[in-house]
C-alpha cells in the first residue's frame, strides 16, 4: 500500500524535486501523489505536470475567503488519500481546518537550525542573512512539524552545514539547500517506514 504524500511550494520547487526523484526510487516507501501551490505560475506546478502528478492552484486568488480556501484544500488532501503533507518554500500559513486534519502529519523544511533564525519574515535569502549577520559558524536545514505559528513546530530532524570565511549569502543559500535535498527525502522516507499499515 502506498504511503501518499501532497506537497504545499510557492516557487521553484527544488525540494519537491528531490522528493518526486526520491519517491520513484524502487527502496522508497512512499509516493508524491499530489502537488498544491498558491502560484499558478510556479516551476512546483510545472514539476507535478512534466512527472504526471495531479498538481492544484489553490490561493486568495482562487478562493477569497480563507475558510473556504481551507476546506478546499483539505478535500483534495482527501480526495488523493494523503497520508503526509510536506511544505517546502510554501510562503503561506496552513488552515485550522487542515492543521486539525493532519495534526502530526504536517512537516515543514526550514534553512536554518530552528529555533535559531525561525518566525515571521525569516524565509529564503533573509534566513542566511541573518545566520552571516550574527555570526554563527554553523547553519544548516531543520524539519519540523508545523502548527498555527511560523517554525514553533517540534523538531523532526536537523543536518548542519558550516559557515565558511567570506561565506554570502547565495553561498551559504547553496549549501543549505544541498542539506535539504538530502534531508527531507531521508526524513519523509523515514516517516512513511514508520507509520505504514
Amino acid at each position: 500500500m502506498s504511503f501518499n504524500v501532497a506537497v504545499l511550494a510557492s516557487h521553484t520547487g527544488t525540494n519537491l524535486q528531490a522528493l518526486t526523484a526520491a519517491g520513484q526510487q524502487s527502496a522508497s516507501d512512499f509516493t508524491v501523489t499530489l502537488v498544491i501551490s498558491n502560484n499558478s505560475g510556479s516551476g512546483a506546478l510545472a514539476h507535478a505536470q512534466e512527472q504526471g502528478i495531479t498538481g492544484i492552484h489553490l490561493s486568495g486568488r482562487t478562493h477569497p475567503d480563507p475558510d473556504a480556501l481551507d476546506q478546499t484544500m483539505l478535500a483534495a488532501l482527501r480526495e488523493h488519500d494523503i497520508d503526509l503533507v510536506v511544505t517546502a518554500g510554501y510562503m503561506k500559513k496552513i488552515g485550522p481546518a487542515v492543521l486539525d486534519a493532519y495534526e502530526d502529519r504536517i512537516i515543514n523544511i526550514h534553512p536554518a537550525l530552528l529555533p535559531r533564525h525561525g518566525g515571521p519574515g525569516m524565509r529564503g535569502r533573509h534566513v542566511h542573512e541573518a545566520v552571516l549577520a550574527s555570526g554563527d559558524s554553523l547553519s544548516g536545514a531543520t524539519v519540523h512539524h508545523v502548527t498555527a505559528n511560523y517554525d514553533e513546530g517540534p523538531i523532526i530532524a536537523q543536518q548542519q552545514v558550516p559557515v565558511l570565511r567570506g561565506d554570502t549569502p547565495d553561498a551559504l543559500s547553496a549549501r543549505v539547500l544541498q542539506a535539504e535535498h538530502q534531508l527531507l527525502p531521508a526524513t519523509v522516507q523515514a516517516f512513511a517506514r514508520n507509520h505504514a499499515d
